[in-house]
């Protein structure tokens, strides 16, 4: 099922505590270009139809990456993005934005997509896998 834009965006504002959709918006734009970097094939394609529609633009036609990013680069480069973010507070940027993303998207599709990103993600997405 594809979350509407306002409903994305609302549980997004919720679990990242922002004053505004706007706030909202530009950590979900951020992650989600980051992310799409690193979702190749019919996972990313497959998310992408989980998303609002613009969202699902920014994940298919993502920022390109020349190699994956781990969980503690992506955590920087999300800081690097947003202007006046610290590495704690794209903590919480990507931690809104995943675990919203990891709901929407519904646990076989996430196994997918952990499957293609480095170690560590499990945590980002909020949903700590067994090892």
């Amino acid at each position: 099922m594809t979350l509407r834009w306002e409903a994305f965006l609302d549980h997004v504002k919720e679990r990242g505590e922002y004053e505004s959709r706007q706030e909202a918006e530009r950590a979900a734009r951020v992650v989600l270009a980051l992310l799409g970097a690193h979702l190749v094939g019919e996972v990313r394609a497959q998310l992408a139809a989980h998303l609002p529609e613009a969202f699902a633009l920014i994940l298919l036609n993502p920022l390109q990456s020349a190699e994956p990013l781990t969980p503690e680069r992506f955590l920087r480069a999300t800081a690097a993005w947003i202007e006046g973010a610290t590495e704690q507070t794209a903590a919480w940027d990507v931690s809104a934005v995943l675990s919203t993303v990891a709901d929407a998207a519904g646990d076989d599709l996430l196994r997918q997509m952990l499957l293609q990103l480095p170690a560590g993600y499990d945590l980002l997405f909020g949903r700590p896998q067994p090892t």
